[in-house]
């Protein structure tokens, strides 16, 4: 039990050292923008509307993808639903004023980031069925990801966690629709 609380503040130590430098950084309009959109864009609209539009134009696979990416996303829910609740992790925002970000937090507690897992589960997915849209779903989960840190909504051991738990969503997601002979 020692070894756990001494490796849980260690992390939390550093959690509160990244909080404190993206909550003083005044990042350039950029940034701030590019953040913005991307954690938006993490709401869940975005997953919405990929999934309508690979039903209609998403080859003979379309069903499976849908299927498998609308499952990982849908039990990630429960998954950091039931995660928060046990954790109640305090917000960074909660804890320390941002300088710049007033972007309000969608729960109350921290831990995992629930953005990030389903954008992590869902970009894995649908890259497994659609090669060609691997680099972009990446790319927009790690901005996603990165956007929870540097807007004050979330510890980097929270993106991380969600990073970890979307990727294994996934997988079981694209494990289980196979093994039914699904894909």
């Amino acid at each position: 039990m020692a070894v756990a609380r001494t490796v849980w503040g260690y992390i939390e130590r550093r959690d509160h050292r990244v909080m404190r430098r993206m909550n003083r950084w005044r990042a350039p309009r950029w940034v701030r923008f590019w953040m913005i959109l991307a954690t938006r864009m993490g709401d869940g609209w975005l997953w919405y509307g990929l999934g309508i539009m690979l039903l209609l134009d998403g080859g003979a696979q379309r069903f499976a993808a849908v299927g498998a990416a609308g499952s990982a996303g849908i039990i990630g829910i429960f998954v950091f639903k039931g995660l928060k609740k046990l954790s109640q992790r305090p917000r960074p925002c909660q804890i320390e004023p941002h300088c710049w970000s007033k972007v309000l937090p969608p729960d109350r507690f921290s831990f995992p980031s629930g953005h990030t897992m389903t954008a992590f589960s869902i970009a894995l997915v649908v890259s497994y069925f659609y090669p060609v849209l691997e680099g972009p779903l990446f790319f927009l989960a790690i901005s996603i990801a990165v956007s929870r840190i540097v807007l004050g909504m979330h510890f980097l051991s929270d993106v991380l966690a969600g990073m970890v738990l979307g990727v294994v969503l996934g997988c079981a997601s694209i494990t289980t629709f196979a093994s039914f002979g699904l894909i």
